[in-house]
This record gives C-alpha cells, structure tokens and sequence, in this order.
C-alpha cells in the first residue's frame, strides 16, 4: 500500500500508540490499522465501516 493521510479520533489517547487509524486507500476503500502495530492493514469498504461504527455506538456490535 502507497503512503496513505493516516487519521486518528480527537478521542484519542493523548495522541500515544493506543488508537485506531483510518486512511483513504484505492477507490472508495478505506484502510484501517491499530497504531501499536501499524504493518498490520484492514481494508474494507465505507458502507461496511460505517455499518460497525454504527453497531459499535448503538451497542448492536457483538462485542461483549
């Protein structure tokens, strides 16, 4: 993957090596990586991101 604009929330740690990071990849995918370990890339695309973040914030994630 080319040198992506890596973004991290403003809900991030004090901008440590704790937070999610999102960047624009090819087309209309989206690239998602943990800072702690930033070699290891998820693509996905923006309708399936915005899907979990939405399950995420209404609790609907099946993460518990």
């Amino acid at each position: 993957m080319p040198e992506s604009y890596w973004q991290r929330s403003s809900f991030c740690a004090g901008g440590g090596n704790n937070c999610v990071e999102v960047a624009a990849a090819e087309g209309t995918d989206i690239a998602i990586r943990e800072s702690e370990s930033p070699e290891h890339i998820v693509t996905t695309n923006r309708a399936v991101l915005r899907a979990l973040v939405s399950a995420v914030k209404a609790g609907n994630a099946g993460l518990g």
